[in-house]
């Protein structure tokens, strides 16, 4: 699917030569990220039995995030946007190649993998705002619409096919994993210094907690702004069904580990084809009652999954959840960026991931925490009437956001 975008003629990311390079900077480091939570999480399971220490995985690369977001913002706004990511990626390539070393000479153990994870946590919390606040400055704002469309398009097409090639090469041992996740980090990190950014003027604040706070003082001066971020975390804090698709394919649809696979596969799939569809005819007009519209179906894909014992209806139901949400989310990411001044992308980008990063957590641990009180299909039930209870809520609290027509570039002041 994404050849056939690229092969179109009026391509934009053959007409940009940066985005082309940024796109495929996108999708290697996706690919390793992919590849290496695979690893990761089937070397600690067979290190450990333990569902506990997965959990422990996950937590590690958290609290960077929530620690550093701040920090990270401020960053991004002061100094080149692609340095950081390079450097970035190639400290993280040097963690996981760390990670291969260890397996090779046969002394890696739990400890010693939570401490690199934890420490490839802090180059990811580095690397996410300037890769979200580089992408305005490489394309000019009529197309930046279809621009990040299309970013979501590369970013879908390494999270379907990426965890299936790590399952592929673990069986050649986690080393390998690791070996190749380097390498794709290490080649990532020389594309991305090929990338042309246009240099913006832009006079340098006091470095004091005023502006170090600026990313947050920023949003809630901006109603719409903060509307629109706290929509996606509600959201996918409410609607966190496929943390429980493995107990969905064991105990309700009776379909294996295969059929969980698949499953798992389905979102990223609908997301891929919509923002497929998006990167080759972005929206132009009434993108707030879009976005309301795409939040409404993510709910209402959840609660028919969650009712759905048919294998097929519950596939169906995953496809329309991830493609509604990536209309959402493509809506919500080009609305901030095109909104904040270039000389606060970084802050808001941190924070707005940030966002992001806490709802997916919280969303599964909120899926596991009314599961266990109420069972599996009453938890993703309420999660879906949830994500619906929510945008008519945010059609009270934020009622500029529906009336949304264009997105336009706001001026760096």
């Amino acid at each position: 699917m994404l050849s056939k975008i690229l092969s179109t003629k009026n391509s934009i990311a053959l007409q940009n030569k940066s985005l082309l390079l940024l796109m495929t900077s996108r999708v290697s480091t996706t690919l390793a990220f992919q590849m290496l939570t695979v690893a990761v999480g089937w070397q600690m399971y067979s290190l450990t039995q333990s569902a506990f220490y997965l959990g422990l995985v996950g937590l590690v690369q958290f609290l960077p995030m929530i620690l550093l977001t701040l920090v990270v913002g401020h960053v991004a706004d002061r100094y080149d946007r692609k340095l950081i990511i390079s450097i970035s990626q190639i400290v993280e390539c040097l963690a996981v190649l760390v990670l291969a070393f260890g397996c090779y000479h046969g002394w890696i153990n739990k400890e010693s993998i939570l401490i690199i994870i934890c420490f490839i946590g802090i180059t990811n919390s580095f690397q996410g705002p300037p890769m979200q606040a580089v992408l305005p400055n490489i394309v000019s704002e009529d197309i930046f619409p279809r621009a990040a469309a299309l970013m979501a398009s590369t970013f879908q097409f390494a999270v379907i096919i990426g965890p299936g090639l790590g399952g592929i090469l673990y069986s050649f041992g986690p080393g390998v994993v690791y070996t190749i996740t380097g390498t794709l980090l290490f080649l990532s990190s020389i594309v991305i210094l090929f990338i042309s950014v246009r240099k913006k003027e832009v006079k340098l604040e006091p470095k004091n907690l005023k502006t170090l706070f600026a990313g947050i003082s920023f949003i809630k001066s901006r109603p719409v702004i903060l509307g629109a971020i706290s929509l996606d975390l509600f959201a996918v804090l409410f609607g966190g069904a496929t943390a429980l698709l493995p107990i969905y394919a064991s105990k309700i649809l009776f379909i294996g580990s295969f059929g969980l696979g698949v499953l798992r596969s389905a979102p990223a799939v609908g997301a891929l084809v919509m923002s497929a569809y998006l990167a080759r005819k972005p929206l132009k007009k009434k993108v707030g009652h879009t976005m309301f519209i795409a939040v409404i179906f993510f709910g209402l894909a959840t609660i028919v999954f969650a009712i759905s014992t048919s294998f097929i209806i519950s596939i169906i139901a995953l496809f329309v959840l991830g493609a509604s949400d990536v209309i959402s989310v493509v809506i919500r990411s080009t609305f901030v960026q095109m909104e904040t001044p270039d000389n606060m992308r970084g802050r808001v980008s941190s924070v707005n991931m940030l966002f992001i990063g806490t709802s997916n957590q919280l969303g599964e641990f909120e899926s596991g925490l009314t599961a266990t009180w109420f069972g599996t299909v009453p938890a993703v039930l309420i999660g879906g009437i949830g994500t619906i209870a929510v945008v008519l809520l945010w059609l009270k609290l934020f009622p500029e956001l529906l009336h949304i027509d264009k997105l336009e570039v706001k001026k760096s002041g």
